[in-house]
């Protein structure tokens, strides 16, 4: 096999993607339009199409896939999704993976990426990083997305220049397992923010101020972050679609939090109660609903 590095500085590696939702499709958007070769695959097919009408080929199935890709980046819902397509009928663990690479944006627990990845090496040799994502659809389309990495060195190196097409950082935590970690560090940051947010955001409608203005009255403060500017008009304005996360997502990843909390013996006050105001939210909106949609659990008639 050619050198990793020739390889990369010639730009000529072939890529693939897996999983073509809210993050897949923009971030295969920006590989495309880099000039990559990118073949495509996901479950649903009709999420195929406009992928392959903007050049990307389509892969019968993630053994196919991977098969014709040296590196292969893959965004799903959770660890059993994960697990199925790698090893499911037709996964990527059946074909031959020595020498190629497999770059998981997924979030899930970090025991599960550490598992799958020594299963994937030991079941056809090819190598895994976990990078988790940060930054929603906004940051998929418009490239600035913030992702942590677990795993080898060189491995992270190869995949650099391809991640930065998707992404503004790309940051090497440690061994595989360490991007997973500081997602869920990312995740009690955001999760309670929105939680915080809706609540100031409320305070500020029922106490008869414009809370639309809150962005521009705050900024530049102490009070001033991303999540104020682009969370807080999203709440006053309703504007839920397309939604910037899924609430079962954010939930999902608080509860990891609380299970890497226990076995750590870490206390997460705030998290577990940014959880169950989501969980709240899921049986209040429904699953599939706009995390912030939060800010209507606290709404109330006059």
């Amino acid at each position: 096999m050619a050198d990793p590095s020739k390889i990369n500085a010639q730009g000529i590696e072939r890529l693939g993607y897996l999983g073509l939702g809210l993050m897949g499709t923009p971030m295969t958007r920006r590989l495309l339009e880099a000039g990559y070769h990118v073949s495509v695959w996901n479950r649903s097919e009709s999420k195929v199409a406009p992928l392959v009408e903007a050049g990307a080929k389509c892969a019968d199935t993630p053994r196919e896939l991977l098969a014709s890709c040296d590196i292969v980046f893959m965004c799903l819902t959770d660890a059993a999704a994960v697990e199925e397509v790698v090893f499911g009928k037709e996964g990527l663990a059946a074909a031959s993976g020595a020498g190629k690479l497999l770059v998981d944006f997924s979030s899930i627990h970090p025991d599960a990426a550490r598992e799958l990845a020594i299963r994937l090496k030991a079941g056809n040799g090819a190598s895994w990083i976990d990078a988790p994502v940060s930054g929603g659809t906004k940051g998929a389309e418009e490239g600035t997305l913030a992702i942590m990495a677990g795993g080898e060195a060189a491995d992270i190196e190869r995949a650099r220049p391809y991640v930065l097409a998707m992404a503004r950082r790309f940051t090497h935590m440690g061994p595989i397992g360490a991007g997973q970690t500081t997602k869920l560090c990312n995740q009690v940051i955001v999760g309670c923010a929105m939680a915080v947010l809706a609540e100031a955001t409320r305070l500020a409608s029922n106490a008869g101020i414009d809370a639309s203005r809150l962005p521009e009255a705050l900024a530049g403060g102490f009070a001033d972050s991303i999540p104020l500017q682009l969370f807080v008009p999203r709440m006053v304005q309703g504007i839920h679609s397309p939604p910037l996360g899924h609430i079962a997502t954010m939930l999902k990843d608080l509860d990891t939090v609380a299970d890497v909390a226990r076995a750590t013996s870490t206390p997460v006050p705030m998290a577990t109660l940014a959880g169950q105001i989501f969980r709240l939210a899921k049986a209040a909106r429904g699953a599939d609903a706009d995390a912030l949609e939060i800010y209507k659990l606290s709404a109330t008639d006059h």
